[in-house]
């Protein structure tokens, strides 16, 4: 062995621990602020349907509608890839899979809605609905047909329609929790928000609702739609988005573009209002910029064409869903809306083409990194964390299945989570 070399400082051992203790606020404030992903399963979409629509069926129903549409339009894989232009190689796993998914499980994230679509009822009427919404929700949690994750959509917390969402939001969450007490899979959305102080108005209204139930601080969160210029720029010029998240006290689980009021509000005309519209790329580019590494997650809105009617019109609106929502996942806006059974062939569709295409390449760099082995790409922890939360995401939804990752990546789940969700500071991913 050679000899050891001798190593040199020229700094006093006080000057580390001087430097560590002014950085002590700093530290406590990463950690606040930007936690991380929270390394749950995201819903690849949100179903909307209205308070007085949703019944105990509504979730199966819809799975069987689209099921229909896809019989009646496109009733194999060689027919649904071609409308979508799936590569042919893809074409019956990604079909399979998606007939699959939607009998077992068609819809991944549920709001009742009792904003716009729903729209201003008597009081005693919108009183029932809320009950209702409570009640059915709990007997599908209870007997097993719950979507994994529902909710609501209140009103807003604007003047006109304040008292309103309030006592919605109150009657529901009460409800729940006479029927048994509020369900992992709780999801809560507050919609047309453009001052900070409005999050923080509704933070109050649920912490006097968990004292008034004795539930523990902070255990009901929200999302936040973010429907109106002002939620985007305020009037001081700063992203008043990213005060919204901080006025939510670590409550805030989303942001949701709003495709349609985004759009008229900063003056798009009707027949541009789209999720690919230059004005929705810059709304979601700045929710995306400051959610990034808050654990907040941001999703993309919906389109409005619905996929029905004759033969070549259900094709025209299915490419132009499949088409937004691949583009959608290649920014990284793994989340949108969906208002229509129609959608939920080509939601799947996009979402399970777009993990099954990528699944070999991302599995044999992630291979690499943990083997440490050579080739074309040098990857850095950062992008092991980001190719193993896109097989995870994809296992989540169905796309993949456990096993063909293992045997691609050599790693269990807990691996790949492990890789994904690296603490603050780690500059290494120990590999298993």
């Amino acid at each position: 062995m050679g000899q050891q070399e001798k190593v040199a400082t020229s700094l006093a051992g006080t000057v580390s621990e001087e430097i560590s203790a002014s950085l002590t606020a700093v530290d406590a404030e990463l950690a606040r602020r930007y936690p991380g992903d929270p390394g749950t399963r995201q819903p690849v979409h949100t179903v909307y349907v209205p308070g007085d629509v949703f019944e105990p069926g509504t979730l199966r129903s819809w799975g069987d509608q689209a099921l229909a549409a896809l019989d009646a339009h496109a009733p194999d894989a060689a027919s649904f890839a071609a409308v979508l232009g799936i590569p042919e190689e893809l074409a019956g796993p990604v079909h399979d899979r998606v007939r699959a998914k939607l009998q077992r499980e068609p819809v991944e994230d549920l709001r009742i809605d009792f904003e716009d679509g729903y729209g201003p009822r008597p009081d005693a009427e919108e009183d029932e609905a809320a009950a209702r919404a409570a009640r059915l929700v709990s007997q599908a949690y209870a007997d097993g047909t719950a979507a994994p994750y529902m909710g609501i959509r209140m009103k807003c917390m604007e003047a006109g329609v304040r008292d309103r969402g309030i006592r919605t939001t109150d009657v529901f969450l009460t409800g729940l929790m006479a029927a048994g007490g509020l369900p992992e899979g709780l999801v809560l959305t507050l919609p047309k928000v453009t001052y900070p102080e409005q999050v923080t108005a509704f933070v109050q209204l649920l912490e006097a609702f968990e004292k008034a139930h004795g539930l523990d601080a902070g255990r009901i969160g929200f999302e936040i739609q973010i429907e109106t210029s002002q939620s985007i720029l305020a009037a001081d010029g700063t992203a008043a988005v990213a005060r919204m998240i901080d006025a939510a006290q670590g409550r805030a689980t989303g942001l949701h573009y709003g495709t349609f009021d985004y759009s008229a509000c900063v003056g798009v005309s009707a027949a541009y209002q789209a999720s690919d519209h230059p004005a929705a790329d810059h709304a979601k580019a700045v929710m995306q910029v400051a959610a990034a590494g808050t654990g907040v997650r941001v999703s993309d809105g919906s389109t409005n064409v619905l996929p029905v009617g004759p033969t070549a019109q259900v094709h025209e609106a299915w490419r132009l869903h499949y088409g937004l929502t691949r583009r959608a996942l290649a920014r990284a806006y793994y989340q949108g809306w969906d208002m229509h059974p129609g959608h939920l062939p080509t939601r799947y569709a996009a979402v399970y083409t777009f993990y099954r295409e990528g699944l070999e390449p991302a599995a044999a760099r992630l291979a690499a990194y943990v083997a440490k082995a050579g080739g074309d790409v040098m990857d850095e922890p950062a992008t092991a964390k980001a190719l193993s939360g896109y097989l995870l995401r994809g296992i989540d939804c169905g796309a993949l299945d456990t096993a063909e990752v293992a045997r691609l990546t050599g790693l269990t789940r807990g691996d790949l989570d492990a890789f994904a969700l690296p603490r603050r500071g780690d500059l290494t991913v120990t590999a298993p």
